[in-house]
């Protein structure tokens, strides 16, 4: 049976201050970083086929840490041409700071596009890195987050403090 290429070859968990979270790779490169939904417990901590796990961790540790803004392991989210140009406007969004949808539908060119902007959020496989939680509505309203308007606000709140 052929294997799909969306299929993370390996993952570990890792404890965060927003949970526990769950960070996949494929070939040298995260492919994924999500909050898991339960257990978990079978998934090692660190994992020496794929360095790039430890590498994310230890970031991302960092990040929460507030001693790293940006993040620099590998990364490669699977998507559309559309999610992925949302995505890499995402990573141009500086670190405490936030833009609106329409905003980055301006960014992609794509001037009346700030509902599939939404969308493309909504379907960021690599959350926290690729950061879709500086995305908020007009006004600066928050609006939508895959895992809640609750975790996004404390994202955000902890990217103020680290300023």
């Amino acid at each position: 049976m052929k294997q799909s290429l969306k299929t993370p070859k390996e993952q570990i968990r890792f404890e965060s201050p927003v949970g526990r979270l769950i960070v996949s790779a494929r070939s040298g490169e995260v492919c994924a970083i999500a909050l898991a939904r339960s257990g978990g417990d079978e998934i090692p901590t660190v994992n020496e086929r794929e360095p790039v796990l430890n590498q994310a961790a230890k970031e991302i540790q960092e990040y929460f840490d507030k001693k790293r803004n940006e993040f620099a392991f590998a990364m490669r989210a699977e998507g559309t041409t559309f999610q992925k140009s949302v995505w890499q406007a995402l990573l141009t969004i500086p670190h405490g700071e936030t833009r609106t949808y329409s905003q980055i539908a301006r960014q992609i060119e794509n001037p009346k596009g700030a509902r599939a902007v939404g969308m493309a959020c909504n379907k960021n496989p690599i959350m926290i890195a690729v950061p879709c939680h500086r995305v908020v509505g007009a006004g600066g309203s928050l609006t939508g987050y895959a895992y809640g308007t609750g975790m996004k606000q404390s994202l955000l709140d902890l990217e103020q403090r680290a300023k």
